[in-house]
């Protein structure tokens, strides 16, 4: 085992080995007594995953939607930034395709003194 116990902790695995069910104790059996460490920490099953800017897709959204002055849009509206935020926080393929499309639109609608907002939209 790689981490050194103190004679308590010791005494506490051999305690904790011995109250164990016999189908457990043979797992343990398999992998080594010595090897097996009760005290390790348990891995986090959540990693937070965070954008190039390192904001969460929560983030993201709250700032848009407070900076945009969105709060009063539609529910389609705000689930549609929703996705964008999660999509580009999860590198998502699909989400990189909308992104690289409405940054080329925008520019299209500059260029022929457009804009969303236009009624012929």
């Amino acid at each position: 085992m790689s981490d050194i116990l103190t004679p308590e902790q010791e005494e506490q695995k051999r305690a904790i080995y011995n109250s164990l069910s016999p189908r457990r104790k043979k797992f343990i059996d398999r992998i080594g007594y010595a090897r097996w460490n009760p005290f390790q920490e348990p891995k986090d099953p959540r990693k937070i995953k965070r954008d190039v800017t390192q904001r969460t897709s929560n983030q993201l959204f709250k700032e848009f939607i407070f900076e945009a002055q969105a709060e009063e849009k539609s529910n389609a509206f705000k689930q549609g930034v929703l996705e964008m935020c999660r999509g580009l926080v999860n590198r998502d393929e699909k989400i990189k395709g909308m992104f690289a499309f409405a940054i080329w639109y925008n520019e299209l609608l500059k260029k022929e003194g457009k804009n969303l907002e236009d009624d012929e939209f």
